[in-house]
């Protein structure tokens, strides 16, 4: 059985995780499902210098500190920025990445340089999409009732982690057992980009037939790729 970290995106949190971890957990996998400094029930500790590295950080004193091995790590949306640089920094805990729908930017490169955003709310320390536009936008394909209690935990992300260019000092020069998972009918990230993954890390491609919230839309379906090794 495996050892699984699922890592959320932006304006989520562990929560959007629970019917994957459930799918997972009853074949008898570990699952891990952090929330991110600054996210969902830990909002309340947004504050400046919230990274991409400092997430990547905390990620990795967590499988340093639970002394995890052969990790699957999964990541998706703004996630699998985060899963880049955990990797690199836990190098000898990774066994494979999965990029669930998600980025992977090169060294030096930003979100806003793949990903045109359109958020209304912003403070200082965060931002995000108003609850209309994540209604109509973001959670645009989830069914009613599903859409009605994502609306009611997403959260503003930490700014720096949507806007800084990310700090990448190794990862892309060395080799990773990788699958890249993309939704067919999810606009961002492109599908130039998920491409572009696959092709640096010679990864196995699957498709599913969703949008960007495939947790959401088709968990069980998704547990099956992420297994599948």
């Amino acid at each position: 059985m495996a050892t699984i970290l699922l890592i959320h995106g932006a304006y989520q949190g562990g929560w959007i995780w629970q019917r994957v971890a459930q799918a997972l957990r009853a074949g008898g996998h570990r699952v891990l499902t952090p929330t991110l400094d600054g996210c969902a029930e830990r909002r309340h500790q947004i504050r400046p210098g919230i990274t991409t590295e400092t997430h990547a950080a905390e990620l990795a004193e967590l499988l340093f500190f639970e002394d995890l091995r052969d990790v699957v790590m999964v990541g998706t949306s703004t996630g699998g920025m985060v899963m880049c640089r955990t990797a690199e920094l836990a190098r000898e805990r990774v066994g494979r990445l999965v990029f669930a729908d998600a980025l992977a930017l090169m060294n030096r490169e930003a979100l806003p340089d793949v990903v045109t955003r359109r958020n209304v709310v912003s403070t200082d320390v965060a931002t995000g999409p108003s609850p209309e536009d994540a209604a109509t936008r973001l959670f645009a394909d989830l069914d009613e009732a599903t859409k009605a209690w994502a609306l009611q935990r997403y959260t503003l992300h930490p700014i720096a982690a949507m806007e800084a260019p990310v700090h990448l000092d190794s990862f892309w020069d060395q080799t990773w057992r990788t699958t890249v998972i993309w939704c067919r009918h999810s606009p961002n990230p492109p599908v130039t980009h998920q491409r572009r993954t696959a092709a640096h890390l010679h990864g196995h491609w699957l498709e599913l037939d969703t949008g960007h919230y495939p947790m959401l839309t088709k968990a069980e379906e998704l547990a099956g790729m992420i297994t599948a090794g």
